[in-house]
């Protein structure tokens, strides 16, 4: 497959065309071509639809003080998943175009279903301010769980309102361990074979989507916008899960734009947009008990517009020896990243870590950076880094500062190789 990608040769930006390899992952008992198909198409009319409006929905976008209206909403939007869950045909649940105020809603199965159910979003669903319906561990506010078998598709909006909730935020709270942090708009825990396509993700309190436990789930057409300023608004975080795709997305937050945390192997990520925010990041790894392995990561095509960061990995101190090896960072054009690769192994804390990082590959990224230190690598010293590569990097710095510092790259217990160009010129 012929693509443009852009090499650079005596510190210029050409254009060339080179052959991508495609990554084959066996899939099984899953027809994603046909999911993909079903979650473009008009309804079927061999499926049954159960609306929410026929079990009692209720369309209004501000809250009552009782509460009524989301009380409402929320058994209507229940009963009629339980309809859909367990009829013995095809199913779509469909929320049409509208406003409807909701408080956490959960559609758990395991399903009936002989196909993937459709859950099709037309309206907006508006999260509730009040804090106390969310009383922590582990309460989101919209909830996929336990199905096998799903696709959530339209042009609706998922607004969390999360201006009423960001200044109660613990500054202290950790990013992953519930209960300790502002709810998720959409979580999909225990998932399997399920499409997410055209959605939008707008203010969340917490993450945006949250995908955890869960396998071979593919996300694609999503936008998801939150302030620059919004803490920990990821905008898709993932966790625990196994073949992962996202691809084809716009991602503006206040944090990360993809976070691939503890336990995720197999992630691919391609053709995402991210900027503002912190990047696309694989950590912070090593702050839980019994941590899994990180490996199979792959970001390609991807574009960075003045982010904090371009493309990370983060460790903290760590609390088990775990891995993080296999990932790939190619293809990708960064604007005005302030750090635009980056791999910190002292992160939020001053003690080494034991999280060992090995095979990872920087391969034809280009672009500027506001950060005369553009390649910043700082490993432990107990575990230092194997097999980092770089190949054709061609980054500009276009900052203010004026020091008198070079342009550089820093390389710290890291043992790094190098092929092609290299702008900002190799450690030594």
């Amino acid at each position: 497959m012929a693509i443009t990608r852009r090499a650079c040769t005596d510190g210029k930006i050409v254009l060339v065309l080179c052959l991508a390899l495609a990554i084959c992952e066996a899939i099984a008992e899953f027809d994603a071509a046909g999911a993909m198909a079903r979650a473009k198409a008009r309804a079927d009319p061999a499926e049954k639809v159960f609306n929410v409006m026929k079990y009692g929905a209720m369309l209004g976008d501000h809250e009552d003080p009782m509460g009524e209206i989301a009380d409402t909403n929320h058994a209507a939007f229940v009963q009629a998943f339980l309809a859909a869950c367990h009829h013995k045909g095809k199913a779509t649940v469909v929320i049409p175009r509208g406003t409807y105020i909701l408080g956490p809603v959960t559609f758990q199965g395991p399903c009936s279903n002989p196909s993937p159910l459709v859950v099709h979003i037309q309206g907006t669903l508006k999260a509730a301010t009040d804090l106390s319906l969310f009383p922590g561990q582990g309460q989101e506010w919209f909830n996929f769980e336990d199905i096998n078998g799903l696709i959530v598709t339209g042009e609706g909006t998922f607004d969390g309102q999360g201006a009423s909730a960001w200044k109660y935020r613990d500054p202290k709270s950790d990013n992953d361990a519930p209960g300790q942090r502002m709810p998720a708009s959409i979580q999909f825990i225990n998932v399997t074979n399920a499409v997410i396509r055209g959605i939008t993700s707008l203010n969340s309190k917490g993450f945006h989507i949250f995908i955890t436990m869960s396998r071979n789930i593919r996300l694609y057409h999503l936008r998801i916008t939150a302030p620059e300023d919004s803490p920990n608004t990821d905008g898709i975080h993932i966790s625990q899960s196994n073949l992962i795709k996202v691809a084809k997305s716009v991602i503006s937050t206040g944090d990360d734009c993809i976070g691939i945390i503890r336990g995720a192997s197999n992630i691919s990520i391609k053709k995402v947009t991210c900027g503002p925010g912190h990047g696309i990041s694989v950590g912070s790894l090593g702050k839980f008990d019994n941590e899994l392995d990180v490996k199979g990561i792959t970001v390609r095509n991807c574009t960075l517009i003045g982010t904090t960061n371009g493309v990370r990995i983060k460790t903290t101190e760590g609390q088990n020896p775990i891995r993080a090896s296999g990932m790939i960072f190619q293809d990708i054009f960064m604007k005005d990243v302030k750090r635009p690769i980056v791999i910190n192994q002292l992160y939020e804390t001053k003690k080494d870590s034991i999280v060992k990082i090995s095979d990872v590959h920087f391969t034809n990224i280009w672009g500027t950076s506001i950060s005369k230190v553009a390649v910043d690598i700082l490993c432990s010293k107990r575990f230092p880094c194997e097999n980092v590569h770089f190949k054709d990097i061609n980054l500009q710095y276009t900052g203010t500062h004026q020091s008198h510092m070079p342009f550089s790259s820093s390389c710290v217990n890291a043992k790094v190789g190098y092929t092609g160009c290299q702008f900002p010129p190799p450690c030594h």
